[in-house]
């Protein structure tokens, strides 16, 4: 598999690219970041060469897949600039904050391409969302309220996370509700009583937190709590690469993690939505 990754001097494209180096089976062609690194400067982030959005053709060409996790800007950028060079490549995208202009560029691209867009690669934290709708799916909103926690290192740029924010959706899902309609963030000062069917958020940053989410489902007289925690940042950037590996040579169309798990469960027989 000959792998391209955005978003390569971040800590997720280090980590991709560090174990990507180790594994038999993929070839790194290049990175693409913000300011390009060449000869032994690049060596050291574990790519050949890494290059900008503006000169990233060549190294997409060369590629069988993409994994971006870079920023919302970057991607819509690799996706306006450079439609023909993705075109039968397939696109993992762990980029968090995109807004529906990215959003509708992506479905584009489906059109031409397997792509996969995820808050979170790792298998636990993907499992806790399957958990999480089908508990608010046995769990009435008029009974139980949903309140999601979640803490990650001081230097994460973005409040709530993707994955809580995944989470949240998982939520509105099974009970029937837009996202933005229920959503809180945070409360502070007198808020008055809690709004039946709300789904809170709350961010800590702090540390060095790799990632933890916690959603708690709150009765009058029971709690359920549904919670994961990343131990090393490795767990997403294995999961990246294993969704990457599932999704290249796949027919074009919108995959899901759900996808790749069951896929992976039948022996890669799952298909896209």
């Amino acid at each position: 598999m000959r792998l391209a990754v955005a978003g390569a001097t971040g800590r997720m494209g280090r980590a991709i690219a560090a174990l990507a180096r180790d594994a038999g089976d993929v070839q790194l062609v290049g990175g693409i970041a913000r300011t390009s690194r060449e000869g032994a400067e690049a060596e050291a982030l574990g790519y050949p060469a890494v290059t900008t959005p503006a000169d990233a053709g060549a190294i997409l060409r060369a590629a069988d897949v993409l994994i971006d996790v870079s920023a919302p800007a970057a991607l819509e950028e690799l996706l306006r600039r450079y439609a023909p060079e993705l075109e039968g490549r397939a696109l993992v995208v762990g980029t968090t904050g995109l807004d529906a202009g990215v959003t509708a560029q992506l479905d584009a691209a489906a059109e031409r391409s397997a792509v996969l867009v995820a808050a979170n690669f790792s298998v636990g934290a993907n499992v806790l969302l399957f958990l999480v709708e089908e508990a608010a799916r046995l769990l009435a909103a008029e009974r139980f309220d949903a309140e999601i926690v979640e803490a990650h290192h001081r230097r994460k740029a973005d409040a709530p996370s993707g994955t809580a924010l995944a989470l949240g959706a998982a939520v509105a899902r099974a009970r029937g509700q837009a996202l933005e309609r229920v959503r809180r963030d945070g409360r502070s000062g007198r808020t008055g009583e809690r709004a039946v069917g709300e789904i809170a958020f709350h961010a800590l940053r702090g540390g060095g937190v790799v990632g933890e989410h916690r959603v708690h489902f709150l009765g009058e007289r029971e709690r359920l709590e549904l919670a994961h925690a990343a131990a090393d940042r490795s767990v997403f950037a294995e999961g990246a690469l294993e969704t990457a590996r599932w999704l290249a040579g796949r027919p074009a169309g919108r995959y899901s993690m759900r996808d790749v798990l069951g896929g992976m469960a039948a022996g890669g027989t799952a298909r896209g939505n």
